[in-house]
Protein backbone atom coordinates (compact mmCIF):
# COMPACT_ATOMS: atom_id res chain seq x y z
CA UNK A 1 0.00 0.00 0.00
CA UNK A 2 1.23 3.42 -0.96
CA UNK A 3 2.27 5.95 1.99
CA UNK A 4 0.05 8.75 2.56
CA UNK A 5 2.96 11.02 2.46
CA UNK A 6 3.60 9.37 -1.16
CA UNK A 7 -0.54 10.09 -2.36
CA UNK A 8 -0.08 13.67 -1.46
CA UNK A 9 2.86 13.93 -3.47
CA UNK A 10 1.44 12.62 -6.50
CA UNK A 11 -1.81 14.25 -6.35
CA UNK A 12 0.30 17.63 -5.95
CA UNK A 13 2.32 16.93 -8.74
CA UNK A 14 -0.68 15.73 -10.80
CA UNK A 15 -2.14 19.04 -9.89
CA UNK A 16 0.62 20.70 -11.52
CA UNK A 17 0.34 19.07 -14.95
CA UNK A 18 -3.49 19.21 -15.22
CA UNK A 19 -4.23 22.51 -13.20
CA UNK A 20 -1.03 24.37 -14.59
CA UNK A 21 2.09 23.21 -16.24
CA UNK A 22 1.25 20.31 -18.73
CA UNK A 23 4.40 21.23 -20.49
CA UNK A 24 6.28 19.97 -17.51
CA UNK A 25 6.28 16.30 -18.92
CA UNK A 26 5.10 17.48 -22.42
CA UNK A 27 1.81 16.67 -22.30
CA UNK A 28 -1.23 18.53 -23.86
CA UNK A 29 -4.35 18.73 -22.24
CA UNK A 30 -8.21 18.84 -24.57
CA UNK A 31 -10.36 22.24 -24.69
CA UNK A 32 -11.82 20.29 -21.49
CA UNK A 33 -9.02 19.71 -19.35
CA UNK A 34 -8.52 16.18 -20.32
CA UNK A 35 -5.09 14.18 -20.64
CA UNK A 36 -4.38 10.61 -21.66
CA UNK A 37 -3.13 8.57 -18.60
CA UNK A 38 -1.16 6.17 -20.07
CA UNK A 39 1.05 9.18 -21.59
CA UNK A 40 1.46 10.32 -18.32
CA UNK A 41 2.06 7.57 -16.96
CA UNK A 42 4.81 6.80 -19.85
CA UNK A 43 6.63 10.58 -19.46
CA UNK A 44 6.24 10.87 -15.79
CA UNK A 45 8.21 7.57 -15.10
CA UNK A 46 10.41 8.32 -18.74
CA UNK A 47 11.98 11.16 -17.05
CA UNK A 48 11.53 10.20 -13.30
CA UNK A 49 10.87 13.19 -11.37
CA UNK A 50 12.19 13.76 -7.90
CA UNK A 51 9.91 12.58 -5.07
CA UNK A 52 7.09 11.36 -7.42
CA UNK A 53 6.40 7.53 -7.07
CA UNK A 54 6.93 5.36 -10.20
CA UNK A 55 3.44 5.82 -11.93
CA UNK A 56 1.14 2.96 -12.91
CA UNK A 57 -3.24 3.37 -13.37
CA UNK A 58 -3.71 1.76 -9.95
CA UNK A 59 -1.97 4.49 -8.10
CA UNK A 60 -3.54 7.10 -10.24
CA UNK A 61 -7.21 5.43 -9.43
CA UNK A 62 -5.67 5.32 -5.71
CA UNK A 63 -4.60 9.29 -5.84
CA UNK A 64 -7.94 10.08 -7.80
CA UNK A 65 -10.64 7.97 -5.01
CA UNK A 66 -8.62 9.24 -1.63
CA UNK A 67 -7.77 13.21 -2.44
CA UNK A 68 -9.86 14.60 0.21
CA UNK A 69 -10.69 17.29 -2.17
CA UNK A 70 -11.54 15.18 -4.75
CA UNK A 71 -9.31 17.42 -6.90
CA UNK A 72 -9.74 15.09 -9.77
CA UNK A 73 -11.94 12.60 -12.37
CA UNK A 74 -11.51 10.15 -14.52
CA UNK A 75 -13.54 9.79 -17.73
CA UNK A 76 -15.83 6.95 -17.97
CA UNK A 77 -14.00 5.15 -20.25
CA UNK A 78 -11.04 5.17 -17.82
CA UNK A 79 -8.39 6.18 -20.19
CA UNK A 80 -8.39 10.07 -19.25
CA UNK A 81 -7.69 12.23 -16.36
CA UNK A 82 -8.57 15.93 -15.30
CA UNK A 83 -8.91 18.36 -12.71
CA UNK A 84 -11.70 19.48 -11.46
CA UNK A 85 -11.30 23.14 -10.57
CA UNK A 86 -8.19 25.19 -10.33
CA UNK A 87 -6.98 25.95 -13.49
CA UNK A 88 -4.48 28.63 -14.17
CA UNK A 89 -4.64 27.67 -17.90
CA UNK A 90 -7.55 28.17 -20.07
CA UNK A 91 -9.84 25.13 -20.63
CA UNK A 92 -13.80 24.53 -20.48
CA UNK A 93 -14.34 22.36 -18.08
CA UNK A 94 -17.89 22.58 -19.19
CA UNK A 95 -20.10 24.03 -16.13
CA UNK A 96 -23.35 24.68 -16.50
CA UNK A 97 -24.63 27.76 -14.31
CA UNK A 98 -26.72 26.57 -11.33
CA UNK A 99 -28.44 28.85 -8.88
CA UNK A 100 -26.30 29.01 -5.56
CA UNK A 101 -27.05 29.18 -1.63
CA UNK A 102 -28.17 31.85 -0.33
CA UNK A 103 -24.53 32.71 1.08
CA UNK A 104 -20.96 30.99 0.30
CA UNK A 105 -17.92 31.92 2.09
CA UNK A 106 -14.55 32.68 1.09
CA UNK A 107 -11.23 32.20 2.91
CA UNK A 108 -7.91 34.41 2.46
CA UNK A 109 -5.50 36.37 4.45
CA UNK A 110 -5.53 39.51 6.25
CA UNK A 111 -2.91 41.06 4.21
CA UNK A 112 -5.60 40.62 1.14
CA UNK A 113 -8.59 43.03 2.75
CA UNK A 114 -7.55 46.05 1.98
CA UNK A 115 -7.63 45.30 -2.00
CA UNK A 116 -10.37 43.01 -1.77
CA UNK A 117 -12.70 45.78 -0.18
CA UNK A 118 -11.67 48.12 -2.84
CA UNK A 119 -11.98 46.07 -5.89
CA UNK A 120 -13.84 42.76 -4.89
CA UNK A 121 -12.51 39.29 -5.32
CA UNK A 122 -10.85 38.55 -8.67
CA UNK A 123 -9.45 35.22 -9.98
CA UNK A 124 -5.77 35.98 -9.91
CA UNK A 125 -4.24 33.68 -11.61
CA UNK A 126 -7.03 31.16 -12.21
CA UNK A 127 -9.72 30.62 -13.94
CA UNK A 128 -12.43 31.45 -11.01
CA UNK A 129 -12.98 32.49 -7.72
CA UNK A 130 -13.72 29.53 -5.22
CA UNK A 131 -16.19 29.76 -2.58
CA UNK A 132 -17.72 27.29 -0.40
CA UNK A 133 -20.78 26.41 1.59
CA UNK A 134 -19.34 26.54 5.23
CA UNK A 135 -16.95 28.62 7.10
CA UNK A 136 -14.94 25.90 7.95
CA UNK A 137 -13.93 25.18 4.51
CA UNK A 138 -12.84 28.80 4.11
CA UNK A 139 -10.95 29.39 7.33
CA UNK A 140 -8.59 26.10 6.26
CA UNK A 141 -7.85 27.79 2.76
CA UNK A 142 -7.43 31.02 4.54
CA UNK A 143 -5.17 29.26 6.79
CA UNK A 144 -3.11 28.72 3.75
CA UNK A 145 -1.82 32.04 2.70
CA UNK A 146 -1.43 33.54 5.95
CA UNK A 147 -3.52 34.67 9.04
CA UNK A 148 -7.07 33.38 8.50
CA UNK A 149 -9.91 36.04 7.51
CA UNK A 150 -13.84 34.64 5.43
CA UNK A 151 -15.32 36.53 3.73
CA UNK A 152 -19.35 36.16 3.29
CA UNK A 153 -20.68 36.39 -0.04
CA UNK A 154 -24.09 37.30 -0.92
CA UNK A 155 -24.85 34.72 -4.03
CA UNK A 156 -28.15 34.40 -4.46
CA UNK A 157 -28.47 38.38 -4.40
CA UNK A 158 -25.68 38.11 -6.87
CA UNK A 159 -27.39 35.11 -8.78
CA UNK A 160 -30.52 37.27 -9.11
CA UNK A 161 -28.63 40.24 -10.74
CA UNK A 162 -27.25 38.17 -13.15
CA UNK A 163 -23.91 36.41 -12.35
CA UNK A 164 -23.11 33.18 -13.25
CA UNK A 165 -22.31 30.62 -10.51
CA UNK A 166 -20.46 27.28 -11.32
CA UNK A 167 -20.59 23.99 -9.06
CA UNK A 168 -17.21 21.93 -9.82
CA UNK A 169 -17.47 18.27 -8.93
CA UNK A 170 -15.93 18.62 -5.66
CA UNK A 171 -18.84 21.26 -4.69
CA UNK A 172 -16.25 24.01 -4.59
CA UNK A 173 -18.52 27.46 -6.11
CA UNK A 174 -17.18 28.97 -8.64
CA UNK A 175 -17.49 32.51 -10.24
CA UNK A 176 -15.34 34.72 -12.78
CA UNK A 177 -15.89 37.89 -9.83
CA UNK A 178 -17.12 39.54 -6.95
CA UNK A 179 -17.96 43.04 -6.75
CA UNK A 180 -17.17 44.84 -3.08
CA UNK A 181 -20.97 45.05 -2.98
CA UNK A 182 -21.57 41.69 -1.82
CA UNK A 183 -18.87 40.97 0.53
CA UNK A 184 -18.97 41.58 3.91
CA UNK A 185 -16.33 40.34 6.98
CA UNK A 186 -17.33 37.26 9.16
CA UNK A 187 -16.19 38.53 12.74
CA UNK A 188 -14.16 34.41 14.41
Amino acid sequence: MTSAKELNQISKFLSLILRHKPDTIGIELDSNGWANIEEIIIKTNKFKYDGISPLNLPLIKEVVKNNDKKRFSISEDGEYIRANQGHSINVDLQFQPISPPETLYHGTATRFLTSITEHGLKSQQRQYVHLSTDVETAITVGQRYGNPIVLEVKAQLMYKQGFKFYQAKNNVWLIDNVPSEFISLINM
